[in-house]
């Protein structure tokens, strides 16, 4: 099973996440902000991973950011060296809000965003520099901010689903026995 266990403890925030790839998309989450909590349990059942996360923070921006940088910490932990597909997109409409998410599984962390939210921007950022992933979020249409940031993190639940599928061989033209994925 790839799956890892993390904690981050600072002056601002305490953060404990326990997180299981090849799961079934169940989430047990507490964390101070019903939004981030949904938008949590909303990436964990499109990406179908098993995930149980506590968190708790001296202000919202720290809380997300803390929360972002662990999750992120745990997925590079839980994906481990095993060859996957590594490269996934998704498109999905939410009322009307449609956006596009791609990444790369290539611990090569780059972000490029489109997103009305500068917190979840921030959070985005995040997750993509803590984990090592590529993260493009195409904006497509949309004017209400919550409809844009929830089609985001489904577009970014189902892209990981695909990306983190596992394959025989490292999709790569640089494989060495020295290289993780890329």
């Amino acid at each position: 099973m790839r799956k890892s266990e993390i904690s981050r403890k600072t002056r601002e925030t305490e953060v404990a996440l326990s997180i299981e790839l090849d799961g079934k998309g169940s989430a047990d989450i507490q964390c101070q902000d019903q939004f981030l909590q949904h938008m949590l349990e909303t990436l964990t059942k499109y990406a179908s991973i098993n995930l149980e996360l506590r968190a708790a923070g001296d202000n919202y921006h720290h809380l997300v950011e803390d929360v972002a940088m662990v999750l992120g910490m745990g997925l590079k932990e839980a994906m481990g060296d095993v060859p996957i597909e590594r490269v996934a997109h998704a498109v999905v409409p939410m009322d009307d809000a449609l956006v596009t998410v791609a990444i790369d599984l290539i611990d090569r962390p780059y972000v490029d965003l489109e997103c009305p939210d500068p917190i979840y921007m921030h959070f985005f950022r995040s997750l993509a520099m803590s984990s090592g992933i590529t993260i493009h979020t195409i904006h497509m249409r949309g004017y209400d901010d919550h409809h844009v940031v929830e089609a985001t993190f489904k577009a970014l639940g189902l892209a990981l689903r695909k990306a983190l599928t596992p394959r025989e061989e490292l999709l790569s033209t640089k494989s060495s026995p020295n290289v993780r994925r890329g």
